[in-house]
């Protein structure tokens, strides 16, 4: 049963994850049907960057702005506005006839689920709490898995279908029904809109040095520089923007204006760890993710179809996971997260194991049961996680907070998704140009284990650095939602 202690409560959360559902199943079926695109449009290696890195930089630039706007302005209309620009910008990329109008109108679909993925966050935030909170980005976590599950599957059978021309295009027009129904649903059951931030000035200064901030530190590891000197430059211009931005945000403070990133965000312990912790484990999960498909089909040879199959039981065990993962919370508390990631390292050891040991007629049976393994630690880890963290933010923020949460995640998934397959490329070259995928899969995995290690220490530290008080995830009636006063009109 959905969390809630009303249907209206409810009927939101289902409009959330129709949002989440829209954006995560388009990405999910593209990634499959990127090479039929390339040959359909004749697309360089740099344009298929672009169309599938450009996704996700414009969705990371757009968060913060997109939970700023919300606080001010209200969400409903924000939500809207961005499913709506989705679905143009979805019609106009099936449609297209070249690179150029591809990459731009994934450019826009990007800034638009950004959007979009703003206001749920806050959305969730501003309807639920404690447990109820948790059970609820649970919920959205299910859509998600339930969306990367049914992506690769549903890409490669149209394109095996209808082929490379049609096929692709196909994978794109998935999109714009449930964009569709989305908007209906939106228009009927969010809440009418109203602003939780006490002071309507948007920081304009701080937007732009923000988002500068994030396009200098992600673009180089979309596009890598082609020399040392080069990224040297890219790495002063964030060091530059950030400092720059740091001194503005405190001058804001001083004068008595509203910072964009509130100051009981930056001084929380507990949400900047956990926000840490949030970033290395998601990082780690795509990283580990896209090197498997490359593994699988140029290590092992196997077809695109293959490897959907041997992926799905991680994206079903963490849809599974995700949705009981709330009853653990109530039973160990913060301690869940720790067994997600605990788990998680195994998984990931195991997979290691598997590519050096298990004879290759059952490794993709054994590696289908790591992932299986991965996804059930996913689900303990990810919604958890956010719940924790999200309990720092306060309600005047609570767009900003989600926002700040989700772009640090983007910023690690640009970093480990250049490094970590990197990794596994040297390695499966062999340092005498033999061909050595097992080892470059074994390598990469244990690398993905140490983020992920990394992340369980942060999440011991946040625990340790959280104040010994009653947790808002366990002072909540039997709905998981309790009373909050009300907001500013």
């Amino acid at each position: 049963m959905l969390p809630g202690e009303d249907s209206a409560a409810r009927r939101v959360l289902l409009v959330c994850m129709a949002a989440g559902a829209t954006t995560l199943l388009d990405q999910a079926v593209l990634n499959i049907a990127v090479p039929s695109m390339r040959q359909s449009i004749g697309a360089t290696g740099a344009d298929l960057q672009w169309i599938v890195a450009g996704y996700s930089l414009a969705f990371g630039l757009a968060l913060v702005p997109g939970g700023s706007l919300g606080d001010l302005h209200g969400r409903k209309r924000l939500f809207m506005a961005g499913v709506a620009v989705f679905l143009a910008a979805g019609v106009t990329a099936a449609t297209g006839g070249g690179p150029g109008t591809l990459i731009g109108a994934r450019l826009v679909q990007g800034a638009a689920a950004g959007l979009v993925n703003s206001q749920v966050i806050g959305t969730v935030q501003d309807v639920f709490h404690g447990v109820g909170r948790a059970r609820a980005l649970g919920m959205y976590a299910v859509t998600g898995g339930v969306a990367t599950a049914l992506g690769p599957p549903l890409g490669g059978a149209l394109v095996a279908g209808l082929g490379p021309e049609a096929g692709w295009r196909c994978c794109l027009l998935m999109s714009p029904p449930c964009a569709v129904l989305t908007l209906a649903l939106a228009a009927r059951w969010l809440p009418p809109p109203r602003r939780t931030a006490h002071d309507s000035r948007l920081d304009v200064l701080g937007l732009a040095l923000l988002c500068g901030c994030t396009l200098t530190l992600m673009v180089p590891f979309i596009r890598t520089p082609d020399s040392g000197g080069e990224a040297l430059q890219w790495g002063t211009a964030v060091c530059a923007l950030a400092a720059v931005f740091a001194v503005h945000q405190r001058l804001r403070v001083r004068r008595g204006r509203p910072p964009l990133v509130h100051p009981a965000l930056t001084s929380s312990k507990p949400y900047m760890l956990g926000t840490a912790v949030a970033m290395a484990q998601f990082g780690s999960s795509l990283a580990a993710f896209l090197v498997l498909t490359v593994f699988l089909q140029d290590g092992l040879g196997l077809s695109a179809l293959f490897t959907a199959a041997v992926t799905l039981p991680g994206a079903v065990g963490m849809g599974v996971s995700s949705a009981f993962a709330w009853r653990l919370v109530r039973r160990i508390g913060p301690r869940t997260v720790t067994v997600g990631l605990t788990l998680g390292i195994g998984a990931a050891l195991a997979g290691a194991v598997a590519a050096l040991q298990v004879p290759t007629a059952v490794l993709p049976v054994a590696l289908a049961g790591t992932q299986l393994m991965s996804g059930v630690a996913g689900g303990l880890t990810v919604s958890p996680n956010q719940a924790q963290v999200l309990q720092h933010a306060p309600p005047e923020a609570a767009g900003v907070g989600g926002g700040i949460l989700q772009m640090a995640q983007r910023i690690a998934a640009a970093v480990c998704l250049s490094a970590v397959p990197a990794v596994y490329l040297h390695a499966a070259s062999g340092p005498s140009g033999g061909s050595h995928p097992r080892a470059g899969y074994a390598l990469a995995s244990c690398v993905c284990a140490g983020l992920l290690a990394a992340a369980l220490l942060l999440s011991l530290l946040r625990r340790a650095a959280t104040p010994a008080r009653p947790s808002a995830l366990a002072s909540t009636n039997h709905a998981g939602v309790v009373p909050r006063p009300r907001e500013t009109t």
